[in-house]
């Protein structure tokens, strides 16, 4: 054989196991992701179990699967079984089910603007939400306004949060485009006006006021009900398909607003839609739950690590990943102490404060690396 037929074999060799090993290193990336979203449906499931099972009056997860099993008219009913079908399902249950939908909700809204702003340490908090929500929901217990009884504090934060998100936006544009360091600027100045307001409303507020805002700003699933679930749920239904529908235009806008241009996604439109699910998704999950911080930040950075940039499967997994965090807070803030509900923000500040520290350091390392 001569060396020139010897090195067209072997291009052609190479040529051909190319593909074979794309194919492979997608398939292990599938696999990756596949295995990882099982692994949060599994931990989720067992936190909430335990969690079901946790409280003053402690509950096996056989009797916990005992009264589903009542409820849905598998299994008889005894008058023994009375107090824990009550504890679990009035109690318990709404409080585990708001906490899930909480934390997918943030999750999700931590994948939509990391996405956006094509920087993974971006979170809902930028665009004044949270801030503002936290201002009507102190003015509402400042003021003592009940219009729709105890429904007023959450829709009076989810109201304020909502608009203003519409009014960073709004600001932030010029020349019909909206910028990204101009949006991330003008959520900083709108935040420390809102925090200005909020520190004069404690101000003002007699002692009982000052203690609810401030739980309200620690964040607690403490009171949870039915209603709120009923209420958060649709809104979380609708954020999800509607992030899930951005998935592939948020891919393509990482690569920058030019390049996005040219392969025709409509950029600013892209954008506004997902600065408004972001504010859907978040200010419905601190109107009932008040402000919890970190979750949007950490749960899609950290995942993203995992299971890679790609916004199809990173939008469930941070819903199921944030989710995972919040009832294990929850679980954590009922039993930490004693006959004691400690706010569940205390606690996701704990957690993600220090993974927050690594992260910086990880990616201010790889910068000096490039």
């Amino acid at each position: 054989m001569t060396a020139r037929a010897a090195r067209v074999r072997v291009s052609d060799a190479g040529a051909a196991s190319a593909p074979a090993s794309q194919l492979s290193a997608v398939a292990r990336a599938k696999a990756r992701r596949a295995a990882v979203i099982t692994t949060l449906v599994v931990l989720l499931l067992g936190v909430a179990l335990l969690s079901a099972g946790i409280g003053q009056f402690s509950l096996s997860p056989a009797e916990v699967v005992a009264s589903f099993g009542r409820r849905l008219g598998l299994a008889p009913s005894a008058a023994a079984d009375a107090y824990a079908d009550g504890a679990l399902w009035n109690v318990r249950f709404p409080r585990i089910v708001l906490g899930l939908v909480v934390g997918a909700a943030l999750g999700v809204a931590g994948a939509l603007m990391q996405g956006v702003f094509a920087n993974p340490l971006a979170e809902p908090a930028v665009v004044g939400v949270s801030a503002g929500a936290a201002v009507g929901a102190c003015a509402a217990i400042v003021f003592g306004l009940h219009a729709f009884g105890a429904a007023t504090v959450p829709a009076a934060a989810f109201v304020c949060g909502v608009v203003t998100t519409l009014l960073v936006y709004v600001l932030s544009r010029a020349q019909g485009r909206t910028r990204v360091l101009m949006l991330v600027l003008t959520g900083i100045a709108v935040n420390a006006i809102a925090n200005a307001i909020i520190a004069l409303l404690v101000f003002v507020a007699d002692t009982a006021s000052r203690e609810q805002i401030m739980f309200w700003q620690l964040g607690s699933l403490n009171g949870a009900t039915w209603s709120a679930v009923g209420i958060t749920l649709p809104l979380l239904a609708v954020g999800v398909v509607g992030a899930s529908a951005l998935a592939r235009r948020l891919d393509v806008l990482a690569l920058g607003d030019r390049s996005a241009r040219h392969l025709g996604v409509p950029v600013e439109r892209v954008r506004l839609t997902a600065v408004l699910l972001v504010a859907l998704l978040t200010a419905a999950a601190v109107s009932f739950a008040g402000i919890i911080a970190f979750v949007g930040l950490i749960v899609p950075h950290v995942l993203r690590l995992l299971i890679g940039p790609a916004h199809a499967a990173l939008l469930p997994a941070s819903a199921l990943g944030g989710a995972l965090l919040i009832a294990a807070a929850d679980v954590a803030a009922r039993t930490a102490v004693p006959f004691a509900d400690l706010p569940i923000g205390m606690f996701t500040a704990l957690v993600g404060g220090p993974v927050f520290f690594v992260l910086l350091r990880r990616t201010i390392a790889t910068g000096e690396r490039a």
